[in-house]
C-alpha cells in the first residue's frame, strides 16, 4: 500500500499477506508480526492484555501512540529549525527529509514531511519538481514551499494570484455601485490602513512573503493588466501592497523598491486627505531626485499616483489652495504648493501612456492650465463669494445683477480638450455640490456633457456626484432641476453607458421619493432597460419599479372621500312659556 515503508525496514500490508500465505499456523503467524511491529517496550507487554479486558481495540491504542508521537515529532522540527547554527540545524532537516519524503503520500506521516519542508529555506529542486508534478500535495505543502515553487515557475504563480486580482477588481467595482448613498461613507472613506486589511491584499502579502522575485512578478501582472484594461484599480493595488509590506516591516522588499518612501508619504496625505506644506516638499524632493539612467523609476511613481486614492488626495488639496489663493489675491502660477500638486496629477494621469509607450518622461505642464483655466476656477469661487455677500444684504441695498448663468465657452472646451483640467473641474463641480450650492451646480452641469475620454461619466465621479446630491435632495421636487439634472446630463449618456444607467437608478432608488409623481413617471419610462441592459441595469431597475408601486395609492384611498359635512338633527323650537 505504501511502498515507502518498506524503504525504510517497517513492514507493511504486502509483508503481512506474505507472511500470511506461506504460513502453516495463521494464529503464531499473527503473534510474531504484532511482536516484530508493534511498540517495542517490555513493560507494555503486560498492559496490553489490560486493555484487551477493557475492550479496547489494539488499532485504537497504535492509533493514539501514533498521533502522540507524530504532534512531538512536530514540535521537534520546529525546534530543530530555531536551534543552533544555521549550517548545523539545515542539514539535520534534510536528512530528515530524506529519510521521510518517501512516506510523503502516507496521510498520517504528511504533516512531518511537510513541516520539514516548510522550515528549509532551500528544498531540493528534485523533491521540489516531485510536489509540483502531484495536484494533492502540492494543494498540502505550505506557502513556503509553494514559494519556492512559484519563483521559478511564473506561469503557475500567475494562476494562484489570478482569481485574487478578479476578485479585488470585482469588490472596488461593487463598492463603487453600492446601494448606500452618502456623503460620509464613500469609495473614498476607509482609511488606508482599513484598505490594506483587505482580504486580497492580506493573501497577495502572504503569497509574496519576504521574496522580492515574487514580489517583481506581482508588480509585472499589474502592469500588464492595467495597460491591457486601464483599469486604474490596479494601481490603488500596486500601493496597497507595498503598504501591506511596509507594515509588516519586510526591509527585503521595502528597501529595494524605488518608491517605498514616495509611496509611504503620499499614504500619510491620503490618509489626511490633504498634501500639507511639509509632505509636499518631501514629495517633490523624490520627484526631483530621480536621477539620470534612473528615469524608469518615474514609471512605477506615475503608477503610484494614478491610484484614484491618490488622484482625489490631490485634487481636493487642488480646490482647497485655488480657495486660498483667493482669499491672498495671489494668482496660481505664484503658488510652488499647487504647481506640484499640478505636476503629481498630470504624472498620475499620464501614467497609462507613459508605461505603454516605455518613454520615462514627466509631462508637459500645460502653460494654459495655470494662466487661464485656474484663474477662471477662481473667477467662478469669487461668483459665489459676491452673491452670497449680495444675498446677505438688507433688501434695499442688494445689487440688481442676479447669479450668472452662463458659463465661458473656454471653460467647457478646457474640459473636452485638457486631461488634468477637466479632472480639477470635475472635482470643482463635486465641492461645490457638496456645499449645497445649487446655482453653481446648474450653471456649470452643462459643461459635463463632453469631457475628456468622458470622465464625466465615469464610476469613481458618478460615485461622488450621486453621493454628493443627495445633499440637495429637497431640490429634486423642482421641474428645472430635474430637466438640468437628468434630462440635460445623465439621459445624454444612458443609452450608450450602461453605467450611467446604473448610477441614476442608484439615484432614484434613494431620492424617488421626493421627485415629483410626473417627472418620476417620465423618468421611469426613459429608464426602462432595453434587450441589450446587463442583469445589474435590470435588477435595479426592478427595484425602482417595485419602490414606485407601493407608494401608488391603493384603490380605497384613490376612490371618493366621504363628504366632512354632519347634518345637524332637527330640533323642535320650544313651546312658548
Amino acid at each position: 500500500m505504501f511502498a515507502g515503508l518498506q524503504e525504510l525496514g517497517v513492514a507493511n500490508g504486502e509483508d503481512l499477506k506474505e507472511t500470511l500465505t506461506n504460513c502453516t499456523e495463521p494464529l503464531k503467524a499473527i503473534e510474531q508480526f504484532q511482536t516484530e511491529n508493534g511498540v517495542l517496550l517490555p513493560s507494555l507487554q503486560s498492559a496490553l492484555p489490560f486493555l484487551d479486558l477493557h475492550g479496547t481495540p489494539r488499532l485504537e491504542f497504535h492509533q493514539s501512540v501514533f498521533d502522540e508521537l507524530r504532534e512531538k515529532l512536530l514540535e521537534r522540527v520546529s525546534a530543530i529549525a530555531s536551534e543552533g547554527k544555521v549550517e548545523e540545524r539545515y542539514k539535520k532537516l534534510e536528512d530528515l527529509l530524506e529519510k521521510s519524503f518517501s512516506l510523503v503520500k502516507m496521510p498520517s506521516i504528511q504533516p512531518v514531511v511537510m513541516c520539514v519542508m516548510k522550515h528549509l529555506p532551500k528544498v531540493p529542486e528534485k523533491k521540489l519538481k516531485l510536489v509540483m508534478a502531484d495536484k494533492d500535495l502540492y494543494k498540502a505543502c505550505a506557502v513556503e514551499v509553494k514559494r519556492q515553487i512559484w519563483q521559478d515557475n511564473q506561469a503557475l504563480f500567475g494562476d494562484e494570484v489570478s482569481p485574487l486580482l478578479k476578485q479585488y477588481i470585482l469588490e472596488k467595482e461593487n463598492t463603487l455601485f453600492s446601494s448606500d448613498l452618502s456623503v460620509l461613507h464613500n469609495f473614498f472613506s476607509p482609511s488606508p490602513k482599513t484598505r490594506r486589511q483587505g482580504e486580497v491584499v492580506q493573501k497577495l502579502t502572504q503569497m509574496i512573503g519576504k521574496n522580492v522575485k515574487l514580489y517583481d512578478m506581482v508588480l509585472q501582472f499589474l502592469r500588464t493588466l492595467f495597460l491591457r484594461t486601464r483599469n486604474v484599480h490596479y494601481c490603488t493595488l500596486r500601493a496597497e501592497l507595498l503598504m501591506s509590506l511596509h507594515d509588516l516591516d519586510i526591509s527585503e522588499i521595502c528597501t529595494v523598491d524605488p518608491c517605498h518612501k514616495f509611496t509611504w508619504c503620499l499614504d500619510a496625505c491620503i490618509r489626511e486627505k490633504f498634501v500639507d506644506n511639509k509632505r509636499a516638499r518631501e514629495l517633490q524632493g523624490f520627484l526631483d531626485g530621480v536621477k539620470k539612467g534612473q528615469e524608469q523609476v518615474l514609471g512605477d511613481l506615475s503608477m503610484i499616483l494614478c491610484d484614484p486614492f491618490a488622484i482625489n488626495t490631490l485634487a481636493l488639496s487642488t480646490i482647497r489652495h485655488l480657495q486660498e489663493l483667493v482669499g491672498q489675491d495671489t494668482i496660481p502660477r505664484e503658488s510652488p504648493d499647487l504647481l506640484l500638486l499640478l505636476r503629481m496629477l498630470s504624472l498620475g494621469q499620464g501614467a497609462w501612456d507613459m508605461i505603454d509607450s516605455q518613454v520615462f518622461r514627466e509631462p508637459k505642464m500645460e502653460h494654459e492650465l495655470i494662466t487661464k483655466f485656474l484663474p477662471m476656477l477662481m473667477s467662478f469661487v469669487v461668483d459665489d463669494y459676491t452673491f452670497n455677500v449680495d444675498q446677505k444684504l438688507p433688501s434695499e441695498e442688494k445689487g440688481p445683477i442676479p447669479y450668472p448663468s452662463t458659463i465661458p465657452e473656454a471653460f467647457t472646451k478646457f474640459l473636452q480638450e485638457h486631461r488634468i483640467a477637466c479632472e480639477v473641474g470635475l472635482y470643482y463641480i463635486l465641492h461645490i455640490t457638496k456645499q449645497r450650492n445649487k446655482n453653481a451646480f446648474l450653471r456649470l452641469l452643462p459643461a459635463l456633457v463632453e469631457t475628456f475620454s468622458d470622465l464625466a461619466f465615469s464610476d469613481i465621479f458618478l460615485h461622488l456626484l450621486t453621493g454628493n446630491l443627495t445633499l440637495l435632495a429637497d431640490e429634486f421636487a423642482l421641474e428645472d432641476f430635474c430637466t438640468s439634472l437628468f434630462d440635460g446630463f445623465f439621459l445624454t449618456a444612458c443609452s450608450r453607458k450602461e453605467n450611467v444607467h446604473r448610477h441614476v437608478l442608484r439615484l432614484l432608488l434613494h431620492l424617488h421619493h421626493k421627485v415629483a409623481p410626473a417627472k418620476l413617471e417620465l423618468l421611469q419610462k426613459a429608464l426602462e432597460p432595453t434587450k441589450q441592459s446587463g442583469e445589474s441595469v435590470k435588477d435595479l431597475y426592478n427595484q425602482l419599479s417595485e419602490k414606485l408601486e407601493l407608494r401608488k395609492p391603493s384603490p380605497a384611498q384613490v376612490a371618493e372621500t366621504p363628504s366632512m359635512e354632519l347634518t345637524l338633527p332637527t330640533v323642535p323650537t320650544p313651546a312658548s312659556l
